[in-house]
């Protein structure tokens, strides 16, 4: 049981109560904004969703979580724990709405009793609901795996969409096809990026976001209003403002990496990794070299920096062919990455993939593999094809990052490269942010969440 000290007597219990309503609740929620607010924005689910109380019929929406987290504690007594890290907030009151109804709230949650030293008749009982409560982290898990998968679904819809046709914000230029030709325009002719198109989603959305402020006269990075299009064109200009300000959180929910690790922005986690770089005119691409990334095989220590001879080895050494399965299979690249690490984890756990039985030993595990013929032998997709493959079993895993969705994929890889230029957030920092862009930190916190 937690305590918390109360020594102001002579304050009234409504004063008391807004106190600790400041002192419990705002630092595990979002500052209470309104509702026009331009840096007001839900990242988890749709903004005219309701929330619901928990004890009683008052609701709010969405928006204006923060009057009902503000309800629950002046009226009910409850504080719920880091409430930005709930993936769908609608959907965790409604649950929890249902279990206040079958027992006692102090069965689930922590009792915070406040001016415990005091007279009995002025101390009161506070609930705190948070997942140190094995229910609760359950509830909380699920609904992050259920947004993480809609999103990388609504991903690999738009990086399938060839139907994709819009205007250069810029120069009016049409395009049509795949948005990757658009963003990679923007970046190259105008030297404006939005990050790597595998790490962005609800692209449309986000266009249209940006869009609206230019049609509003509003530069994208310090958000100033300008009399008109001719001005605002020459102050991005002048002062490098060909950027969206990372500090706005509007944009979060258009970056993958923040469906990840819910609670910490995309522009956090790609700043994680970041050098001091010495300022360079004459800086570009032709000098640089990729640092050799070793990719270790399913199932020895075998390693080769050139992805063509392990999978060869793999192949040649114990049968199995990732290229025929996927073909056979016709699977999509989320689909293999599921499949790499549903493989990579039960040959971790010395357990056999194809009939999962269980062994003492890795060696034991892959003598019977190869001894029983189940090399290339997989169990229904329903058992691999779910969202807890997402994440790697080995943090960095190098043979993830050579998956692709078809095989034309990896034939033109080497010219497309050429069309398509890796494309950082800071024009200035190509070189590094080549080496730590958003799609390589995205493999690494996926492995991370294991």
């Amino acid at each position: 049981m937690q305590h918390l000290n109360n020594n102001n007597r002579g304050i009234t219990g409504r004063q008391r109560e807004d106190r600790l309503y400041r002192d419990i609740l705002e630092p595990l929620s979002f500052p209470e904004q309104t509702v026009d607010s331009s840096n007001t924005f839900i990242l988890q689910c749709p903004r005219n969703e309701l929330l619901v109380c928990l004890f009683c019929s008052e609701s709010a929406p969405l928006l204006q979580k923060d009057v009902l987290l503000k309800h629950l504690l002046l009226e009910h007594k409850l504080v719920i724990a880091d409430v930005k890290l709930i993936a769908d907030l609608p959907k965790y009151m409604l649950y929890w709405k249902g279990r206040f109804l079958e027992q006692p709230v102090k069965d689930f949650c922590s009792v915070i009793k406040t001016n415990a030293t005091g007279p009995v008749e002025k101390q009161e009982d506070y609930f705190l609901l948070c997942d140190v409560l094995p229910e609760d982290r359950i509830l909380r898990e699920k609904l992050q795996q259920k947004r993480l998968e809609e999103v990388l679904e609504q991903q690999q819809k738009e990086r399938d969409d060839s139907n994709f046709h819009r205007l250069c914000m810029f120069c009016s230029e049409e395009f049509t096809g795949n948005r990757s030709f658009l963003l990679n325009h923007m970046a190259r002719e105008h030297s404006f990026s939005i990050g790597l198109p595998d790490n962005i989603v609800y692209c449309n959305e986000f266009l249209d976001t940006l869009q609206s402020k230019l049609d509003n006269l509003q530069c994208l990075y310090c958000e100033k209003i300008f009399r008109d299009k001719t001005t605002l064109k020459d102050h991005m200009r002048k002062k490098a403002h060909r950027r969206i300000n990372a500090n706005n959180r509007e944009y979060d929910r258009f970056y993958v990496i923040n469906y990840l690790e819910l609670g910490k922005t995309w522009e956090e986690v790609q700043s994680e990794d970041d050098r001091e770089l010495v300022d360079d005119e004459n800086d570009d691409w032709s000098d640089w070299q990729s640092h050799p990334v070793s990719a270790v095989c399913l199932f020895c220590d075998h390693q080769s920096e050139t992805m063509d001879h392990i999978y060869t080895h793999m192949k040649e050494t114990h049968g199995f062919d990732l290229h025929n399965l996927k073909t056979e299979l016709n699977l999509k690249f989320y689909q293999q990455v599921k499949l790499v690490n549903f493989i990579r984890r039960h040959i971790h756990q010395n357990r056999c993939y194809g009939c999962q039985e269980n062994f003492d030993s890795r060696a034991d595990v892959l003598h019977h593999i190869m001894a029983k013929g189940h090399v290339m032998k997989l169990p229904e997709m329903s058992i691999w094809d779910q969202p807890q493959y997402f994440f790697p079993t080995y943090e960095n895993d190098a043979l993830l990052c050579t998956l692709s969705d078809s095989d034309e994929d990896e034939r033109d890889e080497t010219n497309r490269s050429e069309d398509i230029p890796v494309i950082a957030e800071d024009i200035s920092n190509l070189k590094i942010l080549k080496q730590t862009s958003v799609l390589n930190q995205l493999l690494k916190h996926r492995g991370s969440s294991c």
